[in-house]
């Protein structure tokens, strides 16, 4: 009640509020009985989450408890429908819009109230194209409007915390799961010299088939899409790699396809090596389809659900397949970071998480915390009713830092150490980026684009404390027949990097290139790749 009546007081009125919940705390009560006084005092509120994936149980949620009209908006929905749901909410006839990022762009006549869910989450920045955060935008917008907003997380970015810290937002925290849940217990499995049955040590099986016994429902985490990642050749070594890409063709069987998750090739497998003709070709790796088909013998009278991003192409699948799960239908839930934020599944009392290593050792300065994040929110999802909970994390590096600092001291813990590091690194949130990316069908031209770029921005008279690092090569260099490069420049004072872009940009626009140059400028990036 504490957070909902500081909300409340602050309605009609802009006040940023970080409301920083474990999970199962109750955060979409509060929305819910916040969003409630909002309609009935004649208003709107918006809800921005930052999957599609989160929508279906929201949105019945919502309407089971609000008055109103509640419409979603998503690039899921028919033009038709959107263009429907998106007149509401401009007339003002819808009371409360649910939808992801792009929403956050809705026109709403009495808007009281804005909610971002999962504030966390790297999806509420779009990439490309025309790039912002939906989060920052949601932000600026309720201090236009003159409204609170609120925005939620298990597991808060290392910026909104910063902000909170610093008192620029209320931070308002539930550090314990509502009724009688209790947190789930989380435990390393070193898994090194260990025999695996579909990606499953034996502990973990056992385990499995001991909640199966009971009647609780398993979830089973493997952020890899796909059959198999690698197609190799067993005779000459030969791997299927994307000709427009500089990655491997993900070998997917239902339907079969050798398909690019960065460009889109599908290309047919082949039967037999291109290089050599051998017919020895060989799957290496597992993913969520590879585990679904190795899962069915290991529990034959289990029910399995696969939820990723092939599973619920069609419409209304992730709905159906959510419900079913609801119900009590399914035994065994495997999937993607689909499954790893926002979904309440009561009778979930095991989860496993099966290969996330690879996250540990990314170069990425964010990779930290988005594995802290992801490993804390899949977590999350055991034992959030009265049956306690269990996580295993499969690991071959039980010894790492990250997963130390989670088991010793929980996400606040590892925060604590993540933010006195990149203040010792003066990284973000102790100092602000921009990164000027470029990219061509010839290696050379974002590269000798950049270095001019560089020139003019070191002849302004704005460069006092600015650092401009670059160019190189993107860590990704080849992406759809294209070359990637990019420039990064980091400054301390916003107002000063705002100031130095303003003069940069007006410079790059007059300056010569080719047809065949794309350039973009992305303010606070969260990917580098």
């Amino acid at each position: 009640m504490t957070a909902i009546n500081a909300i409340q007081a602050a309605l009609g009125r802009f006040q940023p509020f970080l409301l920083d919940g474990v999970t199962g705390s109750g955060k979409t009560e509060v929305y819910i009985q916040l969003i409630a006084q909002v309609i009935a005092s004649g208003q709107q509120a918006l809800v921005i989450v930052p999957e599609i994936g989160l929508t279906p149980q929201l949105q019945t949620r919502f309407t089971s408890r609000l008055p109103g009209v509640t419409v979603v908006l998503h690039s899921a929905l028919k033009a038709s429908d959107r263009a429907r749901n998106w007149e509401q909410a401009a007339l003002g006839t819808a009371t409360l819009v649910l939808g992801t990022r792009s929403a956050i762009f809705v026109p709403l006549p009495r808007l009281a109230l804005i909610v971002v869910d999962e504030e966390h989450d790297m999806s509420l920045k779009q990439q490309d194209g025309f790039r912002y955060s939906a989060r920052d935008v949601a932000v600026r917008r309720a201090q236009l409007v003159g409204c609170p907003i609120i925005l939620g997380s298990a597991t808060p970015a290392l910026e909104t915390l910063h902000n909170a810290q610093r008192q620029r937002y209320d931070w308002l925290q539930l550090p314990r799961r509502a009724g009688v849940a209790q947190p789930p217990k989380i435990s390393l499995l070193d898994i090194r010299q260990q025999p695996l049955r579909a990606g499953l040590s034996m502990v973990l099986r056992e385990r499995m088939q001991t909640e199966l016994a009971a009647g609780n429902q398993i979830l089973l985490f493997l952020n890899r899409r796909g059959y198999a990642p690698v197609l190799i050749c067993h005779a000459c070594g030969w791997i299927g790699n994307c000709p427009q890409c500089d990655v491997r063709l993900t070998l997917h069987l239902s339907p079969r396809k050798f398909w690019c998750h960065h460009c889109g090739r599908v290309q047919p497998v082949p039967q037999h090596c291109p290089s050599c003709k051998s017919a020895d070709l060989r799957m290496i790796g597992r993913g969520t389809e590879r585990l679904e088909e190795e899962l069915q013998p290991l529990f034959p009278d289990a029910t399995i659900a696969r939820i990723d991003s092939d599973s619920t192409q069609r419409r209304g699948e992730l709905k159906r397949l959510l419900s079913a799960v609801a119900r009590g239908e399914v035994q065994i839930v495997l999937g993607t970071q689909m499954l790893a934020k926002g979904h309440d599944f009561p009778r979930v009392t095991l989860v496993g998480i099966l290969d996330l290593d690879g996250v540990l050792y990314a170069s990425d300065f964010r990779a930290p915390e988005r594995a802290a994040q992801l490993i804390m929110q899949v977590a999350g999802r055991a034992g959030r009713a009265e049956r306690p909970g269990r996580v295993i994390l499969q690991t071959r590096h039980p010894e790492h830092a990250l997963l130390q600092s989670l088991l010793r001291s929980g996400y606040r813990g590892f925060v604590a150490e993540a933010l006195r590091e990149r203040e010792d690194t003066e990284l973000p949130p102790f100092t602000h980026l921009a990164l000027l990316r470029a990219d061509a069908t010839d290696a050379l031209i974002p590269m000798e684009f950049l270095s001019e770029a560089k020139r003019l921005a070191l002849a302004l008279p704005e460069t006092e404390h600015i650092f401009i690092l670059g160019p190189a090569p993107s860590p990704l260099v080849r992406r759809v027949g294209r070359y990637h490069a990019q420039l990064l420049v980091q400054c301390a004072d916003r107002m000063r990097l705002q100031r130095f872009l303003n003069q940069w940009g007006g410079v790059l626009q007059k300056l010569k290139r080719g047809k065949d140059l794309h350039w973009s400028m992305d303010v606070d990036p969260i990917l580098f790749s």
